[in-house]
């Protein structure tokens, strides 16, 4: 069982969240630095007090600013050196709020060797020799958290998800080279640095796709037949930018449903893990999940919609837009979605637009956990529908409409969550479930800042 606590996020709070360690705050306040090629001590995340110290004088540390942490400070630097005496480690750096402190490891003559583990509990790699990835650079992407949630149930022959694992990243730029990266059933660990666009890609088994140097990928994004999957850090946008009659499949006579998802997670795929992206503009939705697709996390994810009406087709809701953010389980009478579509969304943010369905769900165990809604001019928030049992606890719903939608034929526990200035729906007193991971829940009080600087990509 993974271990998976939530708690607010006070200095060095993310080893008790469980999570190996938080992203920065945002890619404009993010600095990346690296060692030199003589060998300072690597430092990944200096807080409000002061980063980490520089190693000895024959290196030079980097040093990356907080998460929200006020202030950030740079480690010092040391004066550079030529030659190999082997950097001392730097000391801890003061954690911000929501910042990773950490310890620097020790650097060699020939480089800096691996980090030590920092104080929110993820290890922080030490520069390679020649200061690859030197000061400024976004080629290496913030160190993964740890999966948590469904996601790191074993179930269907997968034990977790680990994606690619550790295969040697792949950097790729260009959509060909990309589609070719990702297709298959060979472990992979593939970097996106482009921003791809009018495209329809599959990834395959056994990936780890991870967005750097502010990559986006426009279009739509599947997983199908697919199983341990990781996505994370990466922005991506739907056909549907405004206009559903933009994506290449769209039929008047139906509306915006007949186009594409952003994201789509279908066909029995499992052990899927969606983790730190920006997902908006799917022309049907943002992010679905159907066809008895199971053991899947969504974390630290924003969903969003720029502006648009769809005033024609079947489907079409004038004003209101096809703005229906996600979905799970495509209708009630799919047989193989039975005992499937188990989902876990934690730290996720749905924001300006979305109309409805954050989520929409059948049967699935579905939990929905320290999350924020603020998607103003809603019709409404959390459904639990067909067969579904939903727990929905300690998330905040501000600003919005009928924050939960109980149907008759479905089941939701709510409890601990904050509604501000928000209509309609407020209980639900169902049954829900007990999940198969252990978890605290993070309480609300500094919940909505630590979700608006720390989901999407870093």
């Amino acid at each position: 069982m993974s271990k998976f606590q939530i708690r607010s996020l006070k200095p060095l709070s993310f080893v008790a969240f469980g999570l190996a360690a938080l992203y920065g705050c945002g890619s404009s306040s993010d600095s990346e630095g690296g060692a030199t090629a003589n060998g300072g001590a690597a430092v990944r995340g200096g807080a409000s007090n002061g980063g980490a110290s520089a190693g000895s004088s024959n290196g030079v540390a980097g040093a990356r600013s907080s998460l929200s942490g006020a202030g950030g400070g740079l480690g010092a630097a040391g004066n550079a050196g030529v030659s190999g005496a082997p950097g001392t480690s730097g000391a801890p750096g003061t954690s911000g709020a929501g910042g990773r402190s950490a310890q620097g490891g020790a650097g060699s003559a020939s480089g800096g060797a691996a980090g030590a583990t920092t104080m929110g509990g993820a290890s922080a790699g030490g520069a390679s020799a020649g200061g690859a990835g030197g000061a400024g650079s976004c080629s290496t992407p913030p160190a993964a958290d740890s999966v948590v949630g469904w996601a790191s149930v074993d179930g269907m022959n997968q034990n977790g998800t680990t994606g690619g694992g550790s295969a040697k990243p792949q950097v790729v730029t260009t959509l060909d080279a990309f589609k070719t990266a990702v297709s298959g059933t060979t472990a992979a660990v593939v970097y996106l640095n482009a921003k791809l666009s009018n495209a329809s890609i599959a990834i395959g088994s056994n990936k780890t796709v991870v967005g750097v140097c502010g990559a986006e990928f426009h279009g739509h994004l599947g997983i199908s037949k697919a199983s341990n999957v990781i996505v994370r850090n990466l922005k991506i946008v739907g056909y549907g930018v405004g206009d559903c009659t933009k994506d290449p499949s769209f039929d008047a006579s139906v509306g915006c449903s007949s186009g594409a998802d952003a994201v789509s997670i279908t066909s029995a795929s499992h052990h899927v893990w969606v983790d730190h992206c920006d997902i908006s503009d799917g022309t049907d939705g943002n992010l679905d999940i159907n066809a008895g697709s199971d053991f899947i996390t969504i974390s630290w994810t924003k969903f969003h919609y720029t502006p648009r009406t769809d005033n024609v087709g079947d489907d079409s809701t004038g004003a209101g837009g096809h703005r229906f953010s996600n979905l799970i389980g495509s209708a009630d009478d799919v047989p193989e979605d039975v005992g499937h579509l188990n989902v876990t969304w934690h730290h996720d943010w749905w924001a300006d637009n979305v109309n409805q369905r954050m989520p929409r769900t059948r049967n699935g165990k579905i939990h929905v956990v320290n999350s924020l809604f603020t998607a103003a001019g809603d019709s409404y928030c959390t459904n639990s529908g067909f067969q579904a049992q939903l727990l929905v606890e300690n998330n905040v719903y501000s600003g919005v409409k009928n924050p939960l939608q109980p149907d008759a034929n479905g089941d939701m526990l709510a409890r601990g969550n904050v509604f501000s200035n928000a209509s309609g729906t407020t209980t639900a007193s169902g049954t829900g479930f007990t999940p198969p991971y252990s978890y605290t829940p993070e309480a609300t009080s500094a919940l909505s800042a630590n979700i608006m600087s720390g989901a999407g990509p870093h």
